[in-house]
């Protein structure tokens, strides 16, 4: 009887410590959405085939790895972008709501801020909010608030509510939830104009021009740098391979296996003999690509950084394994050819829509090119 009630004393105390103990939860989101909308904009203002590979950069930068500035320098990019297609309203606006979207979180803990002004003055003053379940005290890096980092750039004090951002003034957003979702006005109003920091004139931030952007990889999660920067990934933070496309002799912007892996590149810029050849190629590079994501799930070998679909979803490789961050529905994820120049993309689309790239470009076969 002794020995039982001590047992039970045992496990009391250890329930009693086990719930004052922090949760250590990731905390995500269907990334795709982020930008969404932004990408809806830019195919109305006649952005084409430039809108997607901008996208897929940008929600990349939301994963946990990014570096604190990756998500500013692509909200950059997407103004450059719409910059070129008569400076159009919405993308700009859903370019700043973006550029305050929370970023995902390994361990609940807060997400540090950029340290430096962006290109565009559309940018000034914005920064990302932070999701609810995460601890507003503490930050990723194990830095505590007033550490550098903690504090948005430009301002001198720590927020108030901690976790806000002008989008969204009353504090963090619920967990995994899209900025898109809760408004569609950025907050410019609410900004500080004697705290924030203002874009340089000389544009020297590392993001690229508008042409740059959209033929940059939809794998760098870091930088939309020329050189193409740091390739990060969820929760882990490598450069990651050279990559080796499987159909098309290429040079790649994409991080993504060589040939002998399962994974397959995010966005390939492949060498062509002539304009009337390579859109036909680059719907059988497509149609392989497809055809080799069909044979990938979660457990699948991978490396760090790789990028593919895997059961229908957006999926990035993490500790050799894929991690899936699916599409909105009712899309899928799909390999598919570019229409002008040579190379494939990755994208969420309905099957219908990827089936008609692939016709309108002369291949047979449907997606898979065994249809």
């Amino acid at each position: 009887m002794v020995q039982v009630t001590s047992a039970f004393f045992f496990l009391a105390t250890l329930a009693m410590h086990a719930q004052g103990l922090p949760l250590n939860k990731r905390i995500a989101q269907v990334i795709a959405d982020s930008t969404a909308k932004w990408e809806q904009a830019c195919l109305a203002a006649g952005g084409a085939e430039k809108c997607n590979p901008v996208s897929v950069t940008a929600f990349t930068t939301l994963l946990a790895a990014a570096g604190p500035c990756d998500q500013q320098n692509s909200a950059d990019a997407m103004i450059d972008l719409a910059k070129t297609l008569n400076n159009d309203a919405d993308m700009i606006k859903f370019s700043q709501i973006f550029a305050q979207q929370a970023r995902n979180t390994p361990n609940s803990l807060a997400v540090p801020y950029c340290q430096q002004a962006p290109k565009n003055a559309e940018l000034n003053g914005l920064f990302q909010c932070q999701y609810q379940g995460a601890n507003q005290s503490s930050f990723v890096g194990g830095l505590t608030v007033g550490a550098v980092g903690t504090i948005p750039f430009g301002h001198s004090a720590p927020l108030s509510p901690l976790g806000s951002c002008p989008a969204n003034p009353s504090g963090p957003i619920a967990d995994g939830s899209q900025l898109t979702d809760i408004t569609s006005d950025p907050g410019l109003q609410n900004i500080d104009s004697s705290s924030s920091g203002s874009a340089s004139d000389s544009g020297s931030s590392s993001t690229p021009s508008a042409t740059a952007s959209a033929s940059a990889s939809a794998s760098s999660a870091s930088s939309t740098s020329d050189a193409g920067g740091d390739d990060d990934d969820e929760d882990c933070s490598e450069d990651a391979p050279s990559a080796t496309a499987s159909q098309a002799a290429a040079t790649t912007t994409a991080a993504a296996a060589p040939s002998t892996t399962d994974a397959a590149p995010a966005t390939t810029t492949a060498a062509a003999s002539s304009s009337g050849s390579f859109q036909l190629q680059n719907a059988k590079d497509a149609q392989a690509l497809n055809a080799k994501f069909a044979t990938l799930t979660a457990d699948s070998s991978c490396n760090e950084g790789d990028q593919a679909c895997v059961a229908g979803g957006f999926a990035q490789c993490v500790g050799g394994k894929f991690v899936n961050t699916g599409c909105a529905a009712p899309t899928q994820c799909f390999a598919l050819p570019l229409v002008n120049k040579a190379g494939t993309s990755i994208a969420c689309t309905t099957s219908d829509d990827a089936s008609a790239r692939m016709a309108a470009a002369g291949a047979s076969g449907g997606i898979t090119g065994s249809n």
